[in-house]
This record gives structure tokens, C-alpha cells and sequence, in this order.
């Protein structure tokens, strides 16, 4: 499975997306590990708002004149944030930006934290794409993840977005959860069909480091368990006419999360708020920078009034890029092709040939008949194996 020689070079301008962190939570939950912050006093959304337009005006100065494809509100839990904020945050986007015309702008929503009003405001202010984090249909494994809404709350908030005139919907789903069995599984994933939804972000629970559950773990599935209801899954979802275009991502045809791809195609994004993460590649020499923000909103907010909000950088070094390039990329069932990785990394595609020679010995990996490269079954189930492959 020899790559082609060909000259390195950034190739063409990237597609750029916009994220936006909005880090405030009712109740932080035991399994996460976002920079997320429970509200304890009075929502700061104005200050903040203030502070994320500061920031958007320093980003907007890096990103040039290249137009800005899709945004994503995320968090934390968007949805606290009144919708007179969301529009002020689009609006400044739309004036220090090229937002394009057709621009997918999602944002995420907790059942427990919506309602009708805000919801019709978000979609006058520009979002056309919800992402509901239901998590589980089951009171019970509601209870065990910590969540503050019941199973009631997720159609009622399906239905209120829909009367908003909000067309574009995703429902995220996890798996693998305290004491589920198969028949649990299947009747949360039926529940989630049953609501229609464009599409269904459908993943398995992690102990991630740091999180409560981590140095407390609950009864979980075992692992063979898991897998069973994962293809369980994954089979209810294909006869439902769910595209699995992505490890855990199902759509509808038209409908896959654009914002979300470009990330897995290695594409450009700016981040602002507190913690939020960017990654820019400078399309004359290929150089990819990654950039963090202030993780505290209370210091982000600080600075942002003093005129100067912390901004770590980092270059990635180029023996990172193959890695970092899979990471991604090999989380599309589609795969990639050389000229993607070239155009992406800036490297020469032959730098890919002796790791994908091993992966392809071990069945891990296949060429399709367009030439694209992507994981077999057997490297979609031992992805982080294929992954680490790729490694310097």
C-alpha cells in the first residue's frame, strides 16, 4: 500500500469553522470532563457576552478574509444563555466575520434547561441546528448520570424547537450506561427515533481522568456487553435510514454535522470563550498552530475588561501531524485520501507508507475503490490500536 510521492505544501485554504464556549451548567455531571462550571449565583451572561465579543474581534484578525462555514455553541449548557445574548454573539460574528450565507449554526441544549421563548429567539437570531443532549430515555439511568430532566422533558424539548421553525435537529445518546442491559439500550434508542430527529449522536460512556466517575466508577456493562449493544445499535440505526458516517455520528442523508466533520477532516477552526480551543494552518508555509484560552471564566471575563485575554499557543511539530491527522480523519467511516492529507498536513503522502503497510497487514485497513483509505470492520473496533499506529 505504497503512497504516491508528491511535492508537500498546504495546498488549498482549508474550510474554517467558528466554536464558542459557553461554560456555564445547573449541575455539573459526573461523567464530564468539558470546562463546564455550575452556576451558583446569577448567570453572567451579559459580561460574558461582552468578553466573547472582545475575543471574537482578536480571532477575526488571524482568520483574514476566509469566510467562516459553520458555528457551534457549546458548553457547559448554551441553552442558559437568554436569546437577545445569542443574537448580540451572531451578530458581532456577522460583523467582524465573512459569515457564508447557507452557515450551519448549531447550538447544544439541555432538556432541563429550555424553554419555548428561548428557543424561538435563538432561531430569529440565526441558529438553524439544535443539538439535545437526552443522554437516556430512563429515569433511572437519568438519575445514575446526574442529569436534571426526565424522559419527558427531551420530547417536549424536540417539540418546542420544532415550533420555533428549528428544521435541523440532533439527539446525543449514550450507551453502555450503569446496569443497562440490550433491551434498555434498544428502548432508549427507540425512544430517540420515535422523535424524529435529523440526526443521532449515538456514543458509549467513558470514565474520562479527573471526572467524578473516574475515582468512583459505577457498575458499568461489561466489555463484550457493550459491544453487543453498540451493533445493536448501529444495526437499529441503519434500518431506520441513518447514515453512520462517523464512529458515533448518524444522520440522515444532507444532514451530517458540518461543523463536526471539518474538525475530523482537519480543517480550521477559531475558538473563543473561556477554554476554548482553535486550530489555524498558514496556508503559504503549512505550519498548524493549536490555541487555548483561559480556562476561568471569572479571569477570562477579567481580562477581556483589561484588553488582553490569555492565549496559549502551540505549533504542532511536523512529526505530530500524522498522528493528529489520524486521530481524526480515521473516525470517518469514508476514510481519506492522499491528496486529503496532503492538502491538510502539508506533508507528502509517502510519509503515510510504511505505518499504513502495517495497518493493512493487520486488516485494520482497506482502499475502496475510489482509491479513499478507511478502517475495516476490525478497525472500526479496535480504532485506538489503528490510531496509535500513526504515532511518531
Amino acid at each position: 500500500m505504497a503512497a504516491p510521492m508528491a511535492p508537500a505544501g498546504p495546498g488549498a485554504t482549508l474550510p474554517l469553522g467558528l466554536y464558542v464556549h459557553l461554560p456555564w451548567c445547573v449541575r455539573k455531571c459526573p461523567y464530564c470532563d468539558f470546562n463546564s462550571h455550575q452556576v451558583k449565583d446569577d448567570l453572567p451572561a451579559r459580561a460574558y457576552t461582552d468578553a466573547l465579543i472582545a475575543d471574537l474581534r482578536a480571532e477575526a484578525a488571524l482568520a483574514g478574509a476566509r469566510p467562516v462555514s459553520t458555528v457551534f455553541f457549546g458548553g457547559g449548557t448554551p441553552s442558559l444563555f437568554p436569546g437577545e445574548e445569542i443574537a448580540r454573539i451572531l451578530d458581532a460574528v456577522r460583523a467582524v466575520l465573512d459569515l457564508a450565507e447557507d452557515a450551519e449554526i448549531t447550538l447544544e441544549a439541555n432538556p432541563g434547561a429550555s424553554d419555548a421563548g428561548r428557543f424561538a429567539a435563538y432561531a430569529a437570531a440565526g441558529v438553524n441546528r439544535l443539538s439535545i443532549g437526552a443522554q437516556s430515555f430512563n429515569a433511572a439511568m437519568l438519575s445514575a448520570l446526574g442529569r436534571i430532566h426526565g424522559p419527558g422533558e427531551i420530547a417536549d424539548a424536540v417539540a418546542m424547537a420544532r415550533a420555533a421553525g428549528i428544521g435541523n435537529i440532533n439527539i446525543d445518546l449514550m450507551f453502555g450506561l450503569p446496569h443497562q442491559d440490550q433491551r434498555s439500550a434498544v428502548a432508549d434508542l427507540s425512544s430517540a427515533l420515535a422523535l424524529a430527529p435529523e440526526h443521532i449522536s449515538y456514543y458509549n460512556l467513558t470514565l474520562e481522568p479527573g471526572t467524578h466517575f473516574a475515582s468512583h466508577p459505577p457498575p458499568l456493562p461489561a466489555e463484550e456487553a457493550i459491544w453487543e449493544i453498540q451493533d445493536g445499535g448501529h444495526r437499529l440505526l441503519d434500518d431506520a435510514g441513518f447514515e453512520c458516517y462517523e464512529v458515533s455520528a448518524f444522520a440522515r442523508p444532507g444532514r451530517r454535522c458540518r461543523h463536526n466533520v471539518n474538525y475530523w477532516r482537519f480543517g480550521d477552526y477559531l475558538g473563543v470563550g473561556a477554554g476554548a480551543h482553535g486550530k489555524l494552518t498558514d496556508n503559504t508555509t503549512g505550519q498548524v498552530t493549536r490555541s487555548e484560552k483561559t480556562r476561568s471564566p471569572r479571569l477570562y471575563m477579567a481580562q477581556a475588561e483589561s484588553g488582553r485575554i490569555g492565549r496559549g499557543e502551540r505549533v504542532v511539530a511536523a512529526a505530530d501531524l500524522v498522528f493528529e491527522y489520524m486521530l481524526n480523519a480515521l473516525r470517518l467511516r469514508e476514510g481519506f485520501d492522499f491528496d486529503d492529507f496532503e492538502r491538510a498536513t502539508g506533508l507528502p503522502a509517502a510519509v503515510l507508507e510504511t505505518p499504513l503497510e502495517r495497518a493493512a497487514e493487520r486488516g485494520l485497513i482497506a482502499t475502496d475503490d475510489a482509491g479513499s483509505l478507511a478502517p475495516t470492520a476490525l478497525g472500526n473496533r479496535f480504532l485506538n490500536d489503528l490510531q496509535a499506529m500513526f504515532l511518531p
